[in-house]
């Protein structure tokens, strides 16, 4: 038992993170995922309205620790529009609102006050855009006959690729991917991750959307660099902000943006692949 706590120890050390409070909160965040989209696809919705509601309110907190003040009401408000109008109005609702939304959004933040406004309305912008209009492609994901298969997908080469890259890191990474930006990451993590996301994707869009098995290893290949980006961006946020976290509100993982940085920006690239898929193949 000593021994078996010796490694745990070794491995949260060189991890930077507690394993097995990370890992029951993953299991805990994939129930209500499929649970919802399964059970009820308007309660998979509400499910990701929470989780960008709570995203948006932790990058303004880490916008304000940084100096920049920012609504959180203006921005939240901003967030449900697009959201709603994307699972309502799909592709053309995302489109119509964001374009709408934004210049809304940013003549409020002029209303509200005239100082700092390139910083506060830039930095407002980027947070919608992150959160809402990225997030927006996970519900078009969604709301879609196969949406719980489409859900799945894209949880299964995110979850390939992150779960191999932290065991491959924790156990031979030597040579850093970007020590300035993220410490942690290795180039054996980035190789460990890929094999694992090439092998899941080939065999998820072959035996689920019955594709052949290279195009979906193409799909897992593209999706290590679109989650790789995602997790380099959010951890570049908080270094320029000089923060750890997030928040601490997932034990093991930080806050939502720590568990949603991969997914924003590999939902968009897994909805493109679709559509390519049934316009071509």
């Amino acid at each position: 038992m000593a021994d078996l706590h010796a490694i745990n120890d070794a491995i949260n050390k060189r991890a930077g993170r507690k394993l097995l409070p990370s890992i029951f909160v993953s299991l805990f965040l994939l129930g209500l995922i499929f649970g919802s989209i399964i059970i009820e696809p308007l309660l998979f919705f509400l499910l990701i309205w929470v989780v960008i509601m709570l995203g948006v309110r932790e990058l303004a907190h880490a916008y304000r620790t940084g100096g920049i003040e920012l609504p959180d009401l203006a921005l939240m408000s901003a967030a449900s529009v697009l959201l709603f109008a994307t699972w309502f109005g799909n592709t053309q609702g995302l489109a119509v609102s964001a374009g709408l939304t934004i210049p809304i959004l940013m003549f409020t933040l002029l209303l509200i006050s005239q100082s700092d406004f390139i910083k506060r309305s830039t930095s407002a912008v980027f947070i919608t855009f992150y959160l809402a209009v990225l997030g927006g492609f996970i519900l078009l994901l969604a709301n879609h006959e196969d949406g719980p298969t489409r859900i799945f997908a894209l949880v299964a080469l995110i979850a390939c690729n992150d779960t191999f890259a932290y065991f491959t890191g924790i156990a031979i990474g030597k040579h850093k991917l970007a020590p300035k930006i993220s410490p942690k990451k290795s180039w054996e993590g980035l190789i460990g991750g890929a094999v694992a996301a090439v092998v899941g994707g080939a065999a998820t869009f072959h035996y689920f959307f019955e594709t052949a098995w290279f195009v979906g290893a193409v799909i897992g290949l593209m999706c290590v660099v679109t989650a790789t980006c995602g997790d380099l961006i959010e951890s570049a946020i908080k270094r320029d902000l000089a923060i750890k976290d997030m928040s601490n509100l997932l034990p093991g993982h930080g806050g939502i943006m720590d568990r949603l940085d991969s997914a924003l920006f590999t939902a968009p690239a897994v909805w493109f692949a679709f559509e390519l898929i049934n316009r071509y193949l």
